[in-house]
């Protein structure tokens, strides 16, 4: 896959994936309550394996472009972006004005991680 996409964005591809699977390991149970909660444990367990095997190779790859301050950041960009499209898609749930100013904030101290002064 790193001869697929230039460098820098290849991570970025990689966080992303992986976001989507442990957003479903994490809470795509939460749309089946009625599931024995060592079910949900182990599904959602079977579910971050695969996780990993995106993670670990976007922070390796990463690591070639980025700062791991700047890898985490990505990450947890990513992870928001994943978050909010899986909760309204997902699980129904709506998604306010309040929520965006929010994740705003955090997308603007995103900003200034890549700041370079």
């Amino acid at each position: 896959m790193t001869g697929l996409f230039p460098p820098a964005l290849t991570p970025i591809l990689l966080l992303f994936a992986s976001n989507v699977f442990m957003t479903f390991a994490w809470y795509g149970h939460l749309k089946h309550k009625s599931t024995p909660l060592m079910i949900a444990i182990l599904a959602s367990w079977g579910i971050a394996f695969f996780e990993y095997c995106l993670a670990v190779p976007a922070n390796r790859y990463g690591s070639a472009v980025y700062s791991t301050v700047e890898l985490k950041t990505i990450q947890e960009v990513i992870t928001l972006v994943v978050f909010a499209g899986f909760s309204v898609l997902w699980l129904k749930e709506p998604f306010y004005w309040n929520h965006l100013i929010g994740f705003a904030f955090i997308a603007l101290g995103a900003f200034f991680i890549f700041q370079k002064w």
